[in-house]
């Protein structure tokens, strides 16, 4: 991904597809900070970025209660990680930045909570539009 994508999407499908889209162009060790309300879309966007890698996208849940799930079966491990039970200084001591490093994607929603950076990362911003329709701003790590 080389430059600022802006797309519109009317269902959870067509989210999912932007998502398996993206994940095709990923290499072990991206990082992707999904950002948008509740109800957004993040964990289907996270769904289709599994199902870009070759990954049972059946198994994909939010993981809001386990803190961090960990996909395999695919070409690359993906982490999903939810950071919105969390406050600002919990997430010093997660590890975040060693995950996803060797083997693996790292895709966190909820970034804002996270109080140091982790190198580049694919910034991923979903907005509602209304019921059905979502505004996804994919933005190139620099």
């Amino acid at each position: 991904m080389t430059a600022t994508s802006l797309q519109v999407t009317h269902s959870e499908e067509e989210t999912t597809n932007v998502a398996r889209a993206l994940a095709a162009t990923l290499a072990a060790g991206d990082v992707l900070l999904l950002s948008g309300e509740l109800g957004a879309g993040k964990t289907a966007f996270v769904r289709g970025l599994a199902q870009g890698l070759g990954i049972d996208d059946d198994e994909v849940s939010s993981p809001t209660f386990t803190l961090v799930h960990e996909y395999r079966g695919g070409r690359l491990t993906l982490y999903h990680v939810d950071l919105y039970r969390l406050d600002r200084a919990a997430t010093d001591e997660l590890g975040l930045d060693e995950l996803g490093v060797a083997d693996g994607v790292l895709a966190i929603e909820w970034p804002d909570r996270l109080t140091h950076t982790l190198g580049p990362a694919v910034r991923v911003r979903i907005d509602i539009v209304d019921a059905s329709t979502r505004r996804i701003e994919l933005v190139p790590a620099t």
